[in-house]
């Protein structure tokens, strides 16, 4: 039979109370996406493999993980990397190619949780919800989308942080579906197309 020492060796080391909240937060995000607000602390509990306790121990209330896992979504450090990676590519084409999947992806994200927190009646306390200007994931994402043109400098009609930015309005609208917008989109390469040679085909 083992002794206490033994048993306290086998025994896992207890977790920061900074990983103990991303734990958390890890277990609540795909429960957010399907319950929105209307998770429970419960499910969450269950999901995060802990007492319903250990998360109001870890957070105030449920609004506060809210909070913090809608940032965590909002989070465009994975993002932010794809279309640095992007920047490798040999061409602007692929370049854009490269940005534009990744930033698509952000907005799919970004805007199915919110449609989901609405439509399950979440408010967010007003300092969560206070911006001024553009919010600052979509200004860093324009600046390193900005880099991309580095390559094409010396032929660019408008300054990059122009293009980054026209660009992203193409991929907003491109993203847009359903109540007036319509129900088609535009494929990556072929908005690429459309970005650098317009809406007219060569013979026009």
């Amino acid at each position: 039979m083992p002794d206490d020492t033994t048993r306290r060796r086998k025994r896992a080391p207890a977790m920061s109370p900074e990983d103990r909240r991303e734990a958390i937060v890890t277990a609540t995000v795909p429960l957010l996406f399907e319950h929105g607000a209307n998770v429970t602390t419960s499910q969450i509990a269950k999901a995060a493999g802990i007492a319903e306790g250990t998360v109001f121990r870890a957070f105030k209330d449920k609004q506060e993980l809210i909070a913090t896992c809608v940032r965590s979504v909002l989070a465009i450090n994975a993002e932010l990397e794809l279309i640095d990676e992007a920047r490798k590519a040999a061409t602007l084409a692929e370049r854009l190619s490269g940005a534009i999947s990744a930033v698509s992806g952000y907005l799919d994200r970004m805007w199915k949780l919110g449609s989901v927190l609405r439509d399950s009646g979440y408010r967010p306390h007003d300092g969560d919800r206070e911006h001024k200007g553009p919010p600052a994931e979509m200004k860093r994402i324009a600046e390193h989308l900005a880099g991309l043109f580095d390559p094409e400098a010396d032929r660019m009609r408008v300054d990059p942080h122009l293009a980054a930015r026209l660009l992203l309005g193409l991929v907003f609208t491109n993203r847009m579906q359903g109540n007036g917008f319509g129900d088609s989109t535009a494929g990556t390469d072929q908005l690429v197309e459309l970005y650098l040679h317009g809406v007219l085909r060569g013979d026009q």
